[in-house]
């Protein structure tokens, strides 16, 4: 099996070439003339043929070290474009915080967290760029490295992935104004469990927060749903036309309930809540995505989530 020459050691022997000597072509790398010295013999002992000539007077290239320097040549210099395109690569990663999150976060809190994040980086050049998905494909969109962050609203957070938890929201059950339940003000687990309800699609952590809560009161959800839709948007357009009654975060339906188009329903006995997380993959994220965190963390701070609305 032929070994790979290795490109430290072809590049030390072209500035070798190029500069007349081992002090020379050192001082260019910024390491030992020993170091230079040991890279060279490494390539020859690769390539079973001796590359350089050692005396007292210096060091010159043998006939078979000057034909390796020439068709090296092109394969160091691909390797530097190589370099180039990959810090570029790089660079442009750095001046990027890519974020998926969950559509309630995406929706009702993200925009400001982003807002005051660029105010204080005044003239940064630094930009979110945001898709908008489900919390169980938020998941798999930081697990793949696809995302430096991941916001989702679930109570079942990943251990194979970094978090912190920021707050909690609250799910609640909302209907049209002249809705029975909307008259009497209270409905009972047992009863709305065996509601068609309308829904969000399975990994919705809204849906997981209302299966779980449910389900942890003895009364797991059984009926039909009266209608699943992917979209916030969608289940509360769909629980006005009187399809059915729905559940949905405080913060979705506020200004519809403040209007009248939408009525609270509380839930006897129990009440709906999941956390709000951030994630990221590895140890930590990215400098510009960690301070994207911190701005959340403070403003959860001062305006703690699950009593601002």
């Amino acid at each position: 099996m032929h070994r790979e020459p290795d490109l430290a050691a072809l590049r030390a022997l072209a500035l070798v070439a190029e500069l007349g000597s081992l002090s020379a072509a050192a001082d260019r790398l910024g390491v030992s003339q020993q170091a230079v010295s040991l890279r060279v013999r490494g390539l020859e002992g690769t390539l079973r043929t001796q590359l350089l000539v050692r005396s007292a007077r210096g060091s010159h290239l043998t006939r078979e070290g000057q034909l390796v320097v020439g068709w090296s040549a092109g394969l160091l210099a691909a390797a530097d474009d190589f370099t180039g395109v990959v810090g570029a690569l790089r660079a442009d990663r750095e001046r990027t915080v890519r974020v998926a999150a969950s559509l309630t976060i995406a929706e009702h809190l993200l925009p400001g967290w982003v807002a005051r994040w660029r105010a204080e980086r005044g003239d940064d050049d630094v930009v979110v760029r945001l898709e908008s998905v489900n919390s169980a494909a938020v998941v798999e969109a930081v697990r793949a490295g696809q995302v430096d962050l991941g916001f989702v609203e679930t109570p079942s957070v990943p251990s194979d992935l970094g978090s912190a938890t920021f707050g909690h929201d609250t799910v609640e059950v909302v209907v049209p104004r002249h809705h029975p339940w909307a008259v009497a003000g209270t409905v009972r687990a047992v009863e709305l469990a065996a509601t068609p309800l309308v829904l969000r699609e399975p990994g919705s952590g809204t849906r997981r927060a209302l299966e779980d809560a449910l389900a942890g009161a003895g009364h797991p959800l059984h009926a039909p749903p009266a209608a699943v839709l992917p979209t916030t948007l969608g289940v509360r357009s769909a629980v006005m036309a009187g399809v059915g009654p729905g559940a949905l975060s405080a913060l979705a339906v506020a200004d519809d309930v403040r209007a009248g188009r939408l009525a609270r329903v509380r839930v006897h006995a129990l009440r709906i809540t999941r956390p709000l997380t951030v994630l990221w993959a590895g140890a930590r994220p990215s400098d510009a995505a960690a301070d994207l965190v911190r701005v959340v963390r403070e403003d959860a701070d001062r305006t703690p989530l699950g009593v601002r609305h």
